[in-house]
């Protein structure tokens, strides 16, 4: 996330800033104005996001899926501090690491497992918005694409996101990519259903 020592990171709607919060170590993640849009619109814009982004990672905690744990969240500023994590990108690992690539990812799997069984969608599954943490754990950070109580169709679509960008990222891990959806589908209910669905999905982008 941040590079050559930089102190700040910016996405393509918010800026990742190292701070420290009460001597912890934090980061603020922040959503400046987007000039483009008209001021009332881009602050209920903004603000909406923000305070989604803080729901979905309080209820992923409530189910079990580590995410930072949030210090503040600043609604005027549009504003959360959150939990610095300690690790590395899992899209870093699997990259560096190939032959720990199947452990890895089986992690990954029984921590979406988790999220999609509490009927919560990430929206944008990526290994870079997933963590190794230093303590061994599957951490998940950037929910501000997600939705709480998710229907079957949210679930396929969070799936068929997470095999494009995998296989996209990881073109030469295709079993540990097996071995991540191999664990998933053994702990979610009705996983009958949520393949059905993900292929449903498939099906859709290959004829339109």
């Amino acid at each position: 996330m941040f590079h050559n020592g930089s102190d700040s990171a910016q996405g393509a709607e918010a800026v990742i800033t190292k701070t420290t919060y009460l001597g912890w170590d934090a980061v603020v993640k922040s959503r400046p104005p987007k000039t483009y849009r008209l001021p009332e619109l881009d602050a209920h814009i903004r603000s909406s996001r923000t305070r989604n982004e803080a729901r979905i990672m309080h209820e992923a905690r409530n189910a079990g899926v580590r995410t930072p744990c949030i210090y503040d969240i600043d609604l005027k500023e549009c504003s959360i501090t959150m939990e610095r994590m300690r690790g590395e990108m899992v899209k870093d690992h699997l990259d560096e690491h190939p032959e720990d690539a199947e452990r890895v990812c089986r992690m990954v799997g029984e921590c979406i497992a988790k999220l999609h069984t509490a009927r919560i969608c990430h929206g944008d599954l990526t290994t870079s918005n997933m963590i190794l943490t230093d303590d061994g754990d599957i951490c998940l950070i950037d929910l501000s694409m997600g939705c709480t109580r998710a229907e079957t169709e949210d679930i396929g679509v969070d799936l068929r996101l997470l095999e494009r960008a995998f296989t996209s990222a990881h073109i030469e891990l295709e079993p540990a990519y097996d071995a991540m959806m191999d664990t998933y589908y053994s702990i979610v209910p009705d996983a009958k259903t949520i393949r059905r669905k993900v292929e449903e999905i498939k099906n859709r982008g290959r004829y339109t």
